[in-house]
């Protein structure tokens, strides 16, 4: 048992907060410390991507890339080799500006009931002199086969964690922030709105894109995540 002081009133003892650990998620914790709002598969206006643009050399690179996905039994190869293959090459076409793409970056940050921490799959993020201090976007890298779980409830994790540590850079009512989880060249996105972030239940709110597969869909996959990049914070 611990053993209190008495000369602290009980009012200033320090709260312990819950420690979310990304990898370990389920949704129902995810649902014990914020106010979660998900919305299905829709045509969402931050979906329509007509306007953006791909140059010569990026539809060179996506062409490539595609015939060497074609004819792979994708769903058969591990997540290393899918990742180096398909998953990383595409976010480095996504690039601009000081938008860096990056992998396996630790997450860490603090609510005022709990703590969220993880290594992040995947992200594009602001980079200044070699370092990423704001993420915009978080990937998920889901596991395959007997090991695999949801990537659903690390995805929030990496996202809740990724609002504070932007909130933290530039502070706003609200953050907005994408996400995307991949299994095997799929890739499925969400939009985010973390808001009330210093409130004891912060609000996530979640919009689901469609599955899209990159042997058949890297241009419309590219262009996302050319979009995405655009709508950064500035």
């Amino acid at each position: 048992m611990t053993d209190l002081n008495p000369l602290m009133p009980l009012e200033v003892l320090p709260h312990k907060l819950k420690q979310l650990t990304m990898g370990k998620l389920a949704l129902a914790d995810i649902k014990q410390v914020v106010q979660l709002q998900e919305e299905g598969v829709s045509e969402y206006p931050w979906l329509a991507v007509e306007d953006v643009e791909l140059s010569s050399d990026e539809a060179t690179q996506l062409r490539f890339m595609q015939s060497k996905l074609t004819h792979e039994p994708t769903h058969l190869l591990n997540e290393a080799t899918i990742w180096s293959r398909a998953i990383y090459p595409l976010l480095l076409l996504a690039e601009q500006g000081d938008i860096r793409a990056w992998s396996e970056v630790p997450l860490a940050a603090e609510y005022p009931t709990f703590q969220v921490s993880g290594v992040a799959d995947g992200v594009l993020g602001k980079t200044l002199a070699g370092r990423m201090v704001a993420p915009y976007l978080v990937m998920v890298e889901a596991k395959r086969g007997l090991g695999g779980e949801d990537p659903i409830p690390q995805l929030y994790g990496q996202l809740l964690a990724a609002a504070q540590i932007n909130q933290a850079a530039q502070a706003q009512e609200t953050q907005q922030l994408f996400g995307c989880y991949t299994i095997a060249d799929n890739w499925t996105f969400v939009k985010a709105i973390v808001s009330e972030l210093d409130s004891e239940r912060p609000v996530l709110a979640v919009q689901y894109s469609q599955e899209f597969s990159e042997r058949f869909e890297s241009v419309a996959i590219l262009k996302l995540l050319k979009r995405m990049v655009q709508r950064r914070p500035t």
